[in-house]
């Protein structure tokens, strides 16, 4: 066994062995979203009360459970498959509510201590995804019917005005399922005065499961349903620049606010809001393009769609095109090759390249200075699919251009074409071992994968510790991570077997809420900030 897939093996073996249920006599199948590799101590979160509950979030292991199935398919041992199909199956057995909704998601979660549903209580207990991008596959392969009921409750919880499609980040928990597809739509100007808030990072994960609810059962509404909600995204781009929309509603104005500090979407449009009166009616939160809005847009989305577009075939076409064209504007405005470096910046082009906040807001406090950022693996990856999938030689350039800054080498003036690869390259990036992958696929060219094979090697040498993988400056180990996933998909592609493992979506589930710190102070956080802070001084020995 070579030092790849020993190292994923280990890790699964870890994660069933520690991060499952240990409270109960007859465990239960779920597992914690983190580990500490050297106590074995399981992630928490700490409510405002101060009770601690352990974070189990199915929609936070979805990587991990394609790591799973992957391992099971590499290997032909289907303990770990069947892993992730038992908490699967448990979770439709006890914690889908009658109208479809699972119990996971930023705002909702499982205590493993007492296997009751939990989340933070300022959010009321609703249900949101933010690309997630559940594995829609195995669970249909568990549950057919229950997996048809979430996919159709979670539009029927998301949607707030079918006739102008007004979609929410939240869902109500506790709805009978609506007429869904029969309603009736009429077609909105971009960026309509809204209580709902469109965010894509949202909006995806509803894309995402109207066209797999189209894929796994055939239901056309769905398919129907699932375009027209990504086209209004479309809709919204700017006209003149062709760059993408975040938004494309406007949130409601219902109240007067009385300090720029309440940045509540009951006050209006946030960016209005806060760069308005120096940037005119342009500054809209739709129309913002900072590092969040750049990564949800042009990696998180393009990505699900590209994806989308290969899976359903003549149905996607559509899919293809917004993406091209929407990564065509985006290197085109904000890509800075000589740098390596992307604009912040307004869609309809205005750059944004250290503007000084002038007050406080919802995109920082007065004083911020908003820079500009790299073009790291993350969009590697989202040109390279770009162009593998869609065909169209300027993404190459970007491309080429990424790599070389981010120490890859040169990939070539064309694919397979004058390669000066950096063997000894020092990135240990699993985005940069997906996106060569992507090209290996494409070209069948060797040199792409003895590069990534490099990659793989730095990833074991660098953050693969004590049987887990681990980030630096970490306490704990994240299950869903997705080094394991590159590693799997690396030696799929080995032996000629991509198939074997699933294409990486790049989701990544989070919690979102107050968290009790243990100096009294009450502070608003993700999840994530658990694994990397970490949040308390002291809460564990952490990786250099």
């Amino acid at each position: 066994m070579n030092d790849r897939i020993d190292a994923v093996t280990r890790f699964a073996d870890n994660v069933l062995a520690r991060g499952r249920d240990v409270d109960r006599d007859e465990p239960c199948p779920l597992f914690a979203d983190g580990v500490n590799p050297r106590t074995g101590e399981r992630l928490k979160w700490r409510f405002p009360d101060g009770r601690e509950v352990v974070i189990s979030n199915l929609a936070c292991q979805q990587n991990f459970f394609r790591v799973l199935t992957g391992l099971s398919n590499l290997t032909g041992d289907s303990y770990y498959k069947d892993a992730a199909k038992a908490a699967i199956a448990y979770h439709f057995e006890h914690y889908q509510d009658p109208g479809g909704l699972m119990e996971w998601g930023s705002h909702r979660f499982i205590d493993l201590r007492t296997l009751e549903s939990v989340g933070p209580g300022e959010k009321g207990g609703v249900h949101e995804l933010k690309y997630s991008f559940p594995y829609y596959d195995l669970m249909y392969e568990v549950h057919p019917a229950a997996t048809v009921k979430f996919l159709k409750g979670f539009w029927n919880a998301h949607v707030l005005n079918w006739r102008t499609l007004e979609i929410s980040r939240h869902g109500k928990y506790g709805l009978e399922i609506g007429p869904l597809w029969s309603h009736d739509f009429q077609q909105q100007p971009p960026f309509f005065s809204a209580r709902g808030l469109s965010f894509l990072s949202a909006g995806c994960d509803l894309i995402y499961a109207g066209i797999k609810l189209y894929q796994l059962a055939g239901d056309r509404g769905a398919l129907r349903w699932g375009k027209r909600l990504a086209k209004q995204y479309v809709n919204a781009q700017h006209p003149q620049t062709g760059l993408g929309a975040y938004t494309f509603t406007r949130p409601e104005r219902q109240a007067e606010p009385d300090s720029d500090d309440d940045t509540r979407s009951m006050y209006g449009d946030r960016a209005q809001r806060q760069l308005g009166p120096e940037l005119g009616s342009v500054a809209l939160e739709g129309r913002m393009l900072l590092s969040t809005e750049a990564r949800t847009l042009y990696s998180h989305n393009a990505l699900m769609q590209l994806y989308l577009a290969e899976e359903i075939g003549e149905d996607g076409r559509d899919f293809l095109a917004w993406i091209r064209d929407g990564l065509l504007a985006y290197q085109k405005y904000a890509y800075i090759p000589e740098t390596n470096r992307l604009r912040p910046m307004l869609t309809d082009g205005t750059d944004l390249s250290n503007y000084v906040l002038r007050r406080n807001g919802y995109f920082g406090q007065r004083g911020r200075v908003l820079r500009q950022f790299p073009a790291d693996g993350q969009f590697l990856l989202s040109y390279a699919r770009g162009f593998t999938t869609t065909g169209e030689t300027d993404l190459w350039r970007v491309v080429r251009s990424i790599a070389s800054a981010n120490g890859l080498g040169d990939l070539g003036v064309a694919p397979g074409e004058s390669i000066s690869a950096n063997m000894e390259t020092a990135s240990d990036d699993a985005y940069d071992l997906f996106a060569l992958l992507e090209i290996h696929r494409h070209t069948g060219k060797k040199v792409y994968l003895k590069l990534a094979r490099a990659i793989g090697a730095n990833i074991v040498a660098h953050r693969f510790h004590h049987g887990f993988f681990i980030s630096k400056g970490s306490a704990y180990a994240r299950i869903d991570a997705i080094e394991p996933y590159a590693l799997l998909a690396l030696e799929a592609a080995t032996g000629n077997a991509h198939g074997l493992v699933p294409r990486f979506l790049n989701g990544s589930g989070y919690v979102d809420g107050d968290y009790l710190t243990r100096d009294g102070t009450v502070v608003t956080i993700h999840s994530d900030d658990l694994f990397s802070g970490p949040i308390d001084r002291g809460l564990a020995e952490t990786y250099t």
